[in-house]
């Protein structure tokens, strides 16, 4: 199916100079464009030496590591010698192919396993960051910070429970709403697509729900693993994996209860197995790339479907092309039975996401996730003119606070400010920031923007055409998510996905580089090249003062703890005051305070602690006792921290 060639440096030798000058030409752009207003700043109070005081760490780490490398660049003399061994030998026989992937053996099996095991290790360094002024407390032992999490959790547990929805409370329904839960027409469900709480499912059921997260970021390596190798061989493919399971955002997300890290086990077994299959047309891989798809989609299907459409593109035409005669091209009715047992697990995921939209909708076609942003949020809507399209279809169920912190997203990509002057618009703003924040937090921006920029100059040299896939993907999933008005968690998670993709390209790109530098007698470019992954990694992750004062993760996990700590702070609050065995909470939240919401429940709302939604002017109290009368009843304001329990007036 694929002309699966060699990857040795057989572009012409201009075209390998010319993409090593521009990736340095830009790398150096960035640079400087991100050093000089400091640098400005340190000349002007008279004290030029203290831009070297608490660099920036995107920028400044990665001069430093420009301005070494013609001295890096000059040495000349073989890597290697006649006889040579050690490390040298074995990294640069690691990246060396002759174009052909053999059978994996027990090597090949150990370095996905190490960069397998290497990302649940950076999972649980995240989860292990001290909590300030909570002695002995770590960011994994805290609750989650955002809403969209509790919903999965609440997912899981309604599953667990061997349901795809509950009933809603029979008397005061609309006490129990909760942020990204359906509450309506008698249905308890969350709003969100059921691959995500069918992973939780087992962790949850063992209290350990983040560890489904970290062994789901594990896998996601481990897949990287083999589709690198299946590019490039075992250095591509370890690289990948490296840099997947070491990726700052990838840790940290992976200490996030959303669906991405679920929705990537789906997506990297995808393409691992359709690269294969293009090499390897075999039904095996066909079936293993239609299950990962499948259970993509049944995890962020708008995610699963920007990635697999240029492979879907692909696999159309080569479906339908012309056999030529004496070819070793399959037959026409071996490429429909391919296509057949790669499509029977879509269909099959797709059949089941009817039935839990049938169980919780009544409909087949309406989705819980559609029905949710019909009734709560109407401006969430996708496409462009949100806002517009959403006031005309206001309901009484709008979650005013949070629908009206949307913004319209108006297809153009240049507006006028309140002074008249022309800016960028909200949709254009978001295409840079996702952009920025993917290299950001995939690795580090100024090493894959030049890693990117040399792949797209020297890839065309390429024989093998699949990895031209990889950036189509990255593109189409940039491409989906443009008609959508919020930039994403992070500014980065609507397009999470292209991290790994990134990465292998990256990776594709140092193996080109290696290659061509052993060719030219260059020994040290590989220590150089490896010094500039290693400060992305420790920018990351270390703050050594006094170079640099915080990492690049670590101001998120604060932002995160301080969410965290509200929820942790409230329960304990609860525990230590609620003497009775059953009580119910009613909580009247501080609007200043849009994304802290601390009505969550089990699904079967059993919990000897229920918490309720207490809505100033419509809420009574009275009512509310006797609905529940062998509760006591409190109520929580959230602006001042005040819990009051409730007694009937005299």
């Amino acid at each position: 199916m694929s002309d699966q060639s060699s990857d040795s440096p057989s572009s012409p030798p201009w075209r390998l100079i010319l993409a090593q000058l521009a990736a340095l030409a830009v790398g150096l752009a960035i640079v400087i464009a991100g050093e000089i207003p400091r640098l400005s700043t340190a000349i002007s109070s008279g004290s030029p030496f203290s831009w070297f005081a608490d660099m920036e760490v995107e920028t400044t780490p990665f001069v430093l590591l420009l301005l070494l490398l013609p001295g890096f660049w000059m040495v000349r003399r073989p890597l290697l010698r006649r006889g040579a061994g050690g490390i040298g030998r074995f990294f640069v026989g690691l990246f060396h192919t002759d174009g052909r992937v053999q059978t994996a053996g027990r090597w090949e099996w150990l370095l996905a396993t190490f960069v397998a095991i290497s990302s649940v290790g950076a999972s649980a360094w995240v989860a292990q960051r001290p909590v300030a002024n909570r002695p002995g407390v770590v960011f994994g032992d805290l609750p989650p910070a955002y809403h969209d999490e509790f919903s999965y959790l609440f997912q899981a547990r309604t599953f667990l429970a061997g349901h795809l929805s509950f009933s809603s409370h029979a008397e005061a329904p609309e006490l129990f709403d909760q942020m990204h839960v359906l509450n309506d027409d008698g249905r308890f469900a969350s709003r969100f697509f059921p691959g995500t709480g069918l992973w939780m499912a087992p962790f949850v059921a063992v209290e350990r729900p983040y560890w489904g997260h970290w062994l789901a970021g594990g896998l996601s390596a481990f897949f990287m693993f083999w589709a690198g190798r299946e590019l490039g061989g075992n250095g591509v493919g370890f690289l990948a994996g490296l840099l997947t399971a070491m990726s700052p955002g990838m840790a940290l997300f992976s200490n996030l209860l959303l669906a991405h890290h679920p929705g990537l086990v789906g997506l990297t077994l995808f393409l691992f197995a359709f690269l294969r299959m293009m090499r390897t047309p075999r039904w095996t891989w066909a079936v293993a790339a239609g299950c990962g798809l499948s259970f993509a989609m049944l995890c962020r299907p708008m995610t699963a479907a920007g990635f697999g459409l240029p492979f879907g593109i692909w696999f159309a035409w080569w479906l339908l092309r012309r056999v030529r005669p004496n070819s070793e091209s399959m037959d026409v009715s071996s490429r429909i039975r391919l296509a057949g047992v790669l499509t029977l697990p879509i269909v099959g995921g797709m059949a089941f996401q009817t039935v839990n939209n049938h169980a919780i909708t009544g409909s087949v076609l309406a989705t819980p996730y559609q029905r949710y942003t019909d009734i709560y949020t109407p401006r969430h809507v996708y496409g462009f003119n949100n806002v517009l399209r959403g006031e005309r279809r206001l309901g009484p169920k709008v979650i005013e606070n949070y629908d009206s912190w949307t913004e319209n997203l108006a297809p153009r990509m240049w507006e006028h400010n309140a002074d008249g002057d022309v800016v960028l618009s909200l949709l254009s703003r978001n295409v840079w920031n996702r952009l920025q924040a993917s290299l950001r937090w995939s690795l580090a921006i100024v090493p894959l923007t030049m890693g990117a920029v040399f792949f797209l100059i020297n890839g065309v040299g390429r024989s093998d055409n699949r990895w031209w896939l990889i950036v189509a993907a990255v593109l189409a999933l940039h491409l989906a998510h443009v008609p959508y008005w919020y930039e994403g968690i992070m500014q980065w998670h609507y397009v999470f996905e292209t991290g790994p993709l990134w990465l292998l390209l990256f990776a594709g790109a140092t193996q080109q580089l290696l290659q061509h530098w052993r060719a030219t007698h260059r020994p040290l470019m590989p220590a150089w090249l490896a010094l500039f992954v290693g400060v992305a990694w420790l920018t990351a992750y270390t703050s050594p003062d006094p170079f640099w004062s915080t990492s690049r993760i670590e101001p998120k996990v604060i932002e995160l703890t301080y969410s965290r700590r509200m929820y942790h702070d409230f329960h304990k609050m609860i525990e230590s005051r609620v003497e009775e065995q059953a009580a119910l909470i009613l909580v009247n939240h501080d609007l200043t305070l849009r994304h802290i919401d601390h009505v969550t429940n089990d699904p079967d709302l059993d919990a000897d602690v229920l918490i309720g939604r207490f809505r100033e002017g419509r809420t009574d109290l009275a009512k509310v006792q006797r609905q529940f009368p062998d509760r006591a009843l409190y109520v929580y304001r959230a602006a001042t921290g005040e819990l009051q329990r409730w007694k009937r007036p005299n």
